[in-house]
């Protein structure tokens, strides 16, 4: 797998995600989202995908932000530098716009498991800040331990690589001086190569879990920040696994759930009532994976997920 780079701009995204709630409440009868679902939102979405542009602003098929522009986060080497792709997007809602690079799929993007890390926009690993890579890394151990645990092992085999493979090392860098202990999840690997059951180191599975915990107390940051952060991810992923109602993408749907699996935890430290109001919203955007993160017949819309990432947006 190649490191998955997220090149997401804060506050343009943030904008993009807010506004996905009124639109959402309000787009009732469109039903022409990206996917055919027939879902009012749909539409929405598509709008959400494009301002991850330059510029955050929606236009679709003009300058950088279009929502052609996908290329132009790096994702898929076709697109970069061209207002859109092709010239499907203009005036239509973004509809067509996804053949190309939008999975991140364009030159290398799906990764040994199909996650589509190696070609997605989004800040490089190397200027991410440490509690920006220490929870996408975290993301991606908590799919793969709840899919361990639930029997798939090879599912949750790829996602466990991320503590542990010299191909993400970018996301590790500065860890070992907070205290990240490589070995425990070196244990994993190998129980996994093993054939091993999850219950038979469940001992050792506790002791990733606690140290990914530890690390990200002692890694710190703004907890807003990173949950604002996450819900991008969280959008772009779950975008890119869905395709007209089904996961097409397993490793994408799985991380989505990870993503927002972290984003809880990192609420915890949230003061007060934002705190529980962000939790509330938090719970109810993980709820949208009714297998958690194994894949079902039938996933939730993805302007549902969008809608619900806005909600928690609202709360911070």
């Amino acid at each position: 797998m190649e490191t998955k780079f997220k090149r997401l701009k804060g506050l343009g995204l943030t904008a993009a995600l807010l506004s996905t709630t009124a639109l959402a409440a309000c787009s009732g009868e469109s039903g022409e989202g990206e996917h055919g679902e027939g879902e009012g939102g749909e539409a929405v979405v598509e709008q959400t995908v494009g301002e991850r542009g330059e510029s955050g602003e929606g236009e679709r098929g003009e300058g950088e932000s279009g929502e052609g522009e996908r290329g132009e986060s790096g994702e898929g080497e076709g697109g970069e530098g061209e207002s859109g792709e092709g010239e499907s997007g203009e005036g239509e809602s973004g509809e067509g716009e996804r053949g190309e690079g939008e999975s991140g799929e364009g030159e290398g993007g799906e990764g040994e498991s199909g996650e589509g890390e190696g070609g997605e926009g989004g800040h490089s690993m190397d200027t991410l800040p440490v509690e920006n890579r220490l929870a996408f890394m975290t993301g991606h151990v908590k799919a793969g331990i709840s899919l361990y645990r639930a029997g798939e092992a090879s599912m949750g085999a790829p996602h466990l690589l991320h503590p542990v493979s010299e191909t993400h090392q970018a996301e590790r860098a500065g860890l070992d001086a907070l205290g990240f202990d490589a070995s425990l999840f070196e244990t994993v690997s190998a129980a996994l190569d093993a054939g091993k059951p999850a219950a038979e180191i469940e001992p050792q599975l506790r002791a990733a879990e606690e140290n990914l915990s530890m690390v990200a107390e002692k890694a710190g940051g703004d907890a807003a920040s990173v949950i604002t952060y996450l819900m991008g991810v969280i959008v772009e992923e779950y975008t890119i696994a869905i395709t007209d109602g089904a996961v097409t993408d397993p490793g994408e749907y799985q991380d989505a759930w990870g993503f927002a699996q972290v984003a809880k935890d990192r609420a915890a430290s949230l003061p007060g009532d934002t705190r529980d109001a962000v939790i509330a919203e938090i719970d109810a955007l993980i709820a949208l994976w009714p297998a958690a993160p194994i894949p079902p017949e039938s996933p939730a819309p993805i302007a549902q997920v969008v809608a619900q990432t806005s909600r928690v947006l609202l709360r911070l």
